[in-house]
């Protein structure tokens, strides 16, 4: 029937825990549809079917929000800070702005693919490095060329061995040598912390994806809502998979 899904699909949006928790709350018996107490694969449609857990009603969150950014230099991926005025979230609109978290961060001074979102599992799961999510940086560097070879192989960091998945010179480009760098660890200013270990000064660093998220033609500043199919591939790479009707 057009609107039923899956009922711990139903609980996890109202925010009671994981599907596979929201499954337990069902065959603990706390749930009951219209009086009756419900049972693991039942279906419901919450605007035809009276739903409560432990005797109240269940309150549904609004649809999470996924959003991509191209993020410019020289703005804040923070709400604020006394040292700055330009922040990521003032180039969202208003009923977004105090909404959506961005998963991850990019610093100051770099630009590029920003994802932006209230749906705090898959968050939580696109930065946790037991996903190993890669991430691509194209950066512009000056110093010398052998030194990305180093790189890839990786380099010890004060926080730990940081090795890319991938590193490679792409050429020449304005400023200097292009660089594409693809990480999955997530450390603190990783890309520019690899390039000064060996001796590279990264002139430009620009996300260009995350995960199957490309930065496409998004131009610097702008943002546009996630499609379907793109939130399900984000979904699918943190195992967050929506269950079969």
């Amino acid at each position: 029937m057009p609107g039923q899904e899956r009922l711990q699909k139903i609980l996890a949006r109202a925010g009671h825990g994981s599907r596979r928790q929201a499954e337990e709350i069902i065959a603990a018996g706390r749930v009951l549809i219209d009086g009756r107490v419900a049972k693991l694969g039942d279906k419901a449609d919450p605007a035809e079917h009276t739903i409560t857990i432990d005797g109240q009603p269940l309150r549904l969150r609004p649809e999470p929000s996924y959003v991509v950014l191209n993020k410019p230099t020289g703005y804040m991926c923070s709400r604020s800070d006394p040292h700055h005025d330009r922040f990521v979230y003032e180039l969202l609109p208003e009923t977004l702005q105090t909404r959506v978290l961005t998963v991850g961060r990019l610093d100051i001074e770099s630009e590029g693919l920003l994802i932006l979102t209230d749906d705090g599992e898959l968050a939580h799961r696109l930065t946790h490095p037991s996903y190993a999510v890669p991430r691509t940086y194209h950066c512009v560097v000056q110093g010398p060329p052998d030194a990305v070879k180093r790189m890839a192989g990786g380099i010890e960091l004060e926080d730990g061995r940081a090795k890319p998945l991938r590193a490679v010179a792409l050429g020449p480009e304005a400023g200097g040598l292009g660089v594409e760098i693809v990480l999955a660890e997530g450390k603190k200013r990783e890309v520019r912390r690899l390039c000064e270990a060996v001796g590279l000064k990264v002139v430009r660093l620009t996300r260009t994806s995350y995960g199957p998220l490309t930065l496409g033609h998004l131009k610097s500043g702008q943002w546009r809502w996630l499609k379907p199919g793109e939130i399900e591939a984000l979904r699918k790479i943190v195992k967050l998979e929506d269950d079969e009707d």
